[in-house]
């Protein structure tokens, strides 16, 4: 064997190295949304009703469909994850929280489509709420939010 092939280093690195992301608990609790910022958003479940009126109306007016695969998964999956599945419902809840201005929209949808328990539990997966309304008006939303759905839907 060739001695000198076991004295061969190896070339040094020639990338850069990679930077520490940051800034993800920071957005969540600031709520930086970039360009999203104030832009309406749907819970689940207003997206499902929207989602199924479309496909209805498609159906209805004989329009060829080309529903690939992924609107059939999103379907599927908002039928699924949705939480309020009856139209009354949905758009009771939409009006509890569009009188709620301390909230941007995204946190509207996302207290519409979680569901939390607690309030506690709200502002642990939705922190940028956490100084936006007291644990007692939070808690109360929520309780408000809850009666609204129906497990025989």
């Amino acid at each position: 064997m060739n001695s000198n092939f076991n004295n061969t280093l190896a070339p040094s690195a020639t990338g850069r190295q990679r930077e520490a992301t940051t800034g993800g608990e920071e957005a969540a609790a600031e709520l930086l949304l970039g360009e999203f910022n104030g832009v309406p958003s749907l819970s689940l479940s207003e997206a499902r009703l929207l989602i199924n009126a479309v496909i209805d109306h498609r159906q209805k007016t004989n329009r060829k469909m080309q529903e690939g695969d992924t609107l059939r998964s999103t379907q599927k999956w908002l039928d699924e994850f949705a939480r309020f599945k009856q139209k009354e419902n949905i758009e009771a809840v939409e009006r509890l929280l569009a009188g709620r201005a301390e909230f941007e929209p995204f946190e509207r949808s996302q207290l519409g489509s979680l569901c939390c328990d607690t309030s506690e539990e709200a502002k642990t997966l939705i922190p940028s709420i956490t100084h936006k309304i007291s644990d007692e008006d939070l808690q109360e939303l929520l309780d408000n939010i809850t009666s609204l759905r129906t497990f025989v839907e």
